[in-house]
């Protein structure tokens, strides 16, 4: 296959995307949620429309134009697939496909059916990707390794594959800078970064840094829309756990009934929880996002004002150039 056979046929599986039906849309999320709870219609619609958004002619061609593949040896690729979110491991999938390289992919557990689909739809698109696609249980003959996990497991993926060429990826989260001159609409935005997903993404802000005195008053009357997630039984769950640790040893805390926020040094945050830490000017704040940036997969702020930020409502709509860790996929595939 050419370069140009493999676009194509991605920006078909795009087009099949933005036409799915209510109906299908409705089936895709009934048998992923079948697997994890979490995965319901709301949010296999939302990967699913980012996914969508990605597979445009123009966004593709611009970026693989950056890389060149013409002298690519097809090589066995494995990739070890996060479920945390919705078809999370698709842009791997996508990044060794379009370079031309033959993807082994493990999937997990708790997302085993909305990737595999895409892809049978993708093969369905352009039957040449039949021996370009292998659904595996182990990944002792591939060639190079994407790995997605934990601090903990990812220690373990660099000694198992320590000898292959790799990509592993650490724990990673997200946070907001907030100056207190946001609109309530900004603030609203910032709800979706907060709980779309219900939290689970690395995309998702788990903390947020606000200058000394902040008020949250309006950061809660403007994600007031979001309260329906405490209606999903998982998500409850954890904000009951987590609310009751609070009390328990009498952590200062606020609450709005489906999300708390507490002060913490900490980056991640429990489900349900906004974790929140001071700065007192632009240089302290500078110092803190410094000492943690290697933790961070993105930050939103003000019209993404803050340096390489995101306007508040798109950490959620990464571009297709947007790497998970930073890492730049698909120079490390055109070097194999």
């Amino acid at each position: 296959m050419t370069l140009e056979n493999r676009l194509s046929a991605f920006v078909a599986l795009g087009d099949y995307l933005r036409a799915l039906t209510e109906e299908e849309l409705e089936y895709l999320a009934r048998r992923t949620g079948q697997f994890n709870n979490f995965f319901d219609l709301p949010n296999v619609s939302a990967a699913l429309s980012g996914i969508a958004h990605m597979l445009q002619r123009e966004a593709l061609e611009k970026w693989v134009a950056q890389y060149d593949f013409s002298q690519i040896t097809p090589k066995k690729v494995g990739v070890v697939m996060a479920g945390n979110i919705p078809a999370v491991g698709f842009h791997d999938a996508l990044c060794i496909l379009l370079s031309g390289h033959i993807l082994q992919a493990k999937l997990s557990s708790d997302d085993p059916f909305l990737v595999r689909h895409l892809l049978d739809k993708l093969i369905e698109l352009d039957d040449r990707f039949l021996t370009q696609v292998q659904f595996v249980d182990m990944l002792k003959e591939s060639d190079a390794i994407i790995a997605t996990g934990s601090d903990n497991t990812a220690r373990y993926f660099e000694y198992y594959f320590a000898k292959r060429p790799h990509i592993i990826r650490k724990n990673r989260t997200s946070v907001a800078v907030l100056t207190g001159e946001e609109t309530l609409e900004e603030l609203a935005a910032l709800g979706d970064d907060i709980l779309r997903y219900y939290g689970l993404g690395c995309r998702n802000v788990a903390k947020a840094y606000v200058p000394v005195g902040y008020d949250f008053t309006p950061f809660f009357e403007a994600i007031e829309y979001k309260k329906e997630v405490v209606n999903h039984h998982k998500y409850q769950n954890n904000y009951d756990y987590n609310k009751s640790i609070l009390l328990v040893n009498r952590v200062e805390h606020l609450d709005n009934g489906f999300l708390m926020v507490t002060e913490s040094k900490n980056l991640v945050s429990p489900i349900s929880v906004l974790f929140y830490e001071t700065y007192t000017n632009a240089e302290d704040l500078k110092a803190k996002l410094t000492e943690v940036q290697d933790k961070l997969q993105c930050v939103v702020s003000k019209e993404g004002a803050w340096q390489n930020s995101f306007s508040f409502g798109q950490a959620q709509c990464p571009a297709v150039t947007d790497y998970a860790d930073g890492v730049d996929t698909m120079a490390f595939l055109a070097k194999l």
